[in-house]
């Protein structure tokens, strides 16, 4: 009986011990709370921070929705040097020795060797010497060329150009993949059309035209936006491709007319 009386005692001294305890934290909590409240005080008198104004240009823009209209029919972004070397940038691309292209008035070469590249055509034929079929690749950057500034002509100027290589391809896919993709940078109802032309690394060759209004109060016209064609059979074997077992075809074009024609740019 003893025993329970004091039992009760010592139930009650650790009951009144834990409220005290809890009771000390919680005093220790909202000193904390006020210290820090103190000493964090937000000060609204401070002038707001300026927000930097300006976008992207529209040619990175033009770039970037280009490059995710094609990275959606499983194309990848391939990069290549801007210093490039004449097998590169000519020979693997079946240009001829006595090619204008090749000319110092149309290429800018480098002392010791090199020259700055004149298109993005070397990244396919890199990428082709990297990897096996099939590929499928969208490689943008810029390329320089001795052209003097004016409304058409640049010295370095942004170009993007698309490769497909694989089993089977023929002109029909390069219609419907180039079509799809002017559907969707220019709209489902806007028509295209292909005219025969010609590139050292392309046979057949042809160029696109897209049917646009530039917003001039002209209406709809045809608006040339690309060369493109099937990649000539000594291109892949250049890259060390069978050219009897495999075909592509390889599309180029220049995103400042495209941002042009895309965004009614009038001049």
């Amino acid at each position: 009986d003893e025993r329970k009386a004091f039992g009760a005692q010592i139930n009650t001294v650790k009951d009144e011990i834990s409220a005290a305890l809890e009771a000390k934290k919680a005093d220790l909590q909202n000193a904390a709370l006020d210290a820090r409240l103190a000493t964090e005080v937000l000060d609204v008198s401070l002038p707001v921070r300026p927000e930097a104004k300006g976008s992207l240009h529209p040619i990175s823009q033009t770039m970037e929705e280009l490059t995710a209209i094609f990275g959606a029919m499983g194309f990848e972004v391939a990069e290549g040097p801007d210093v490039e070397d004449d097998f590169h940038n000519f020979t693997a691309l079946n240009f001829p020795a006595d090619h204008p292209a090749m000319e110092l008035h149309d290429t800018l070469y480098l002392e010791g060797g090199g020259l700055l590249r004149t298109h993005t055509s070397p990244v396919q034929v890199r990428t082709l010497q990297k990897y096996a079929p099939p590929v499928r690749i969208l490689a943008p950057g810029n390329v320089y060329r001795r052209d003097f500034f004016d409304a058409t002509h640049s010295p370095m100027f942004a170009q993007i150009e698309g490769l497909a290589v694989d089993e089977g391809i023929n002109f029909a896919d390069l219609k419907a993949t180039l079509t799809h993709f002017a559907h969707r940078f220019y709209g489902a109802t806007r028509r295209t059309r292909f005219r025969p032309s010609f590139f050292p690394f392309t046979e057949p060759s042809a160029e696109m035209d897209v049917e646009v209004d530039l917003g001039d109060g002209r209406g709809l016209r045809w608006v040339e936006i690309m060369g493109c064609g099937l990649v000539h059979p000594a291109v892949l074997t250049e890259a060390g491709v069978d050219s009897e077992r495999y075909t592509g075809w390889a599309v180029g074009m220049g995103p400042a007319r495209m941002a042009q024609s895309g965004y009614g740019v009038r001049d």
